[in-house]
């Protein structure tokens, strides 16, 4: 497990360093839960990644609409994880989140811990390609899977 070497002014220890991979569940209350449990374990940044994946359910879209989209989500949760008290940043992904989350590992400095926030088993496409373990196949790092519950209800955009 990689931690930081950047500790705080406070001497509070090294800042723990999370990524998180979320797409349409990125307002979701089960993800601010998980990242609320993170932030009262002590210092910590959060690192935002977006896969920029097609709507389910259209027929037609474009890579520019999904983009955007992707875009879009990040900012606003990024703001939100603001709100929560979180340092954040974040990037819109490829489309397909194992690449996506490939790239930033390469990309980025060490992670902590993978946060994979999906839709409920049974309406997740992430769930159903068994993203959390093609994610633990390709890295060391740990990798925890929160899920929507599904009476969350889930803004539809698009």
């Amino acid at each position: 497990m990689a931690t930081s070497d950047t500790s705080p002014a406070d001497g509070r220890g090294p800042v723990r360093r999370y990524l998180i991979v979320a797409n349409q569940t990125l307002g979701g209350e089960h993800l601010a839960r998980a990242i609320r449990e993170r932030l009262a374990r002590g210092p910590c940044r959060f690192h935002v990644v977006v896969p920029a994946t097609p709507p389910a359910g259209r027929f037609t879209w474009t890579e520019e609409g999904a983009h955007r989209q992707a875009e879009e989500r990040l900012g606003t949760a990024v703001d939100r994880l603001r709100i929560l008290g979180a340092a954040a940043d974040g990037e819109v992904g490829d489309a397909n989140p194992v690449a996506a989350v490939g790239d930033v590992l390469r990309s980025e400095e060490p992670f902590d811990e993978i946060i994979l926030s999906t839709l409920p088993p049974g309406r997740s496409r992430w769930l159903k390609a068994d993203l959390p373990r093609r994610l633990r196949a390709i890295t060391s790092v740990e990798v925890t899977h929160v899920a929507a519950a599904a009476e969350e209800p889930i803004p539809i955009q698009g």
